[in-house]
């Protein structure tokens, strides 16, 4: 594969730069090589992007480079990618609106890949419609890891079982999880409904769970981020690579594979080290 090219996609010419150039310098992970996993991996993450404005986080030299955020579609954009113009009160820019692209198809996930763009990030609403997703983001708090985030979200499930909703679950494809729950777009207040859920199970678990933003409290704690609900937030999307120092993924999980994760001790208390190579 050359460096440069022009490749047509699904009837869409444009031009594709710098395939060889590293983005993940600890694996040798190209830029051709993340266009080619996000178009392999099209034909799930695509509904999970379609008609939301998408945020793009950039990084134009790997991920050891400097990245920033972008809002406001590049300049040089194709005329086919659709574009949505918003209103974005409170702007670091000043700006009184920016226009977001909306990445409904192939061709513009693409274009979007090879802008370096290595992770994608979209809110919990459609465009011109009401939130239809509740979003909690458990983080933890060192030495706390993933294993307790997963027997938070277990405590969540519960809960939100209990007022007739079923959670999904994907790793963050960073350090921690979170849970999607899919909610009617005028019913209810996703933001308000998710700050109360975390505050209770905070109080009702404190050694495992916080609610409160101060990182100090955080601590062996799993942080629930109920804020993920505000209008102008976004959470990374399912199936979008990360910027880690290798390409990780938010990867959509099973309930089960969280439970085994949790029940890691279990599996060591039964199995013994499965990996004792040295005997």
């Amino acid at each position: 594969m050359g460096t440069d090219q022009v490749v047509e996609v699904e009837g869409r010419q444009f031009k594709i730069t710098n395939l060889d150039k590293v983005l993940y310098p600890e694996t040798g992970f190209t830029k051709g090589e993340v266009i080619n996993y996000y178009v392999r991996i099209a034909p799930v993450l695509l509904p999970h992007l379609r008609d939301r404005p998408c945020t793009l986080r950039r990084y134009p030299n790997g991920v050891d480079g400097q990245s920033f955020y972008e809002k406001n579609v590049a300049r040089h954009a194709p005329e086919w990618v659709r574009t949505e113009r918003l209103s974005t009160p409170g702007s670091a820019q000043g700006n009184e609106y920016l226009d977001f692209v909306v990445i409904d198809d192939l061709p513009t996930l693409a274009w979007v890949a090879n802008l370096a763009a290595l992770e994608l990030h979209v809110p919990q609403w459609t465009v011109g419609n009401d939130p239809d997703l509740l979003v909690f983001d458990l983080d933890p708090g060192p030495p706390a890891t993933v294993v307790e985030c997963g027997q938070v979200a277990l405590l969540l499930r519960e809960e939100l079982a209990e007022g007739g909703y079923e959670a999904y679950p994907k790793t963050s494809g960073s350090k921690g999880m979170q849970l999607y729950v899919p909610v009617a777009p005028d019913e209810m207040d996703t933001s308000a409904y998710a700050r109360k859920l975390a505050e209770r199970l905070a109080r009702a678990n404190p050694r495992q769970v916080v609610a409160t933003m101060a990182k100090a409290a955080r601590s062996g704690k799993v942080f629930i981020d109920w804020s993920q609900n505000r209008p102008a937030k976004t959470t990374v999307a399912p199936y979008s690579l990360r910027a880690r120092s290798r390409p990780t993924v938010s990867t959509p999980v099973t309930w089960q594979e969280v439970e085994d994760c949790v029940n890691v001790e279990d599996r060591v208390q039964d199995f013994g080290d499965l990996l004792d190579y040295r005997r």
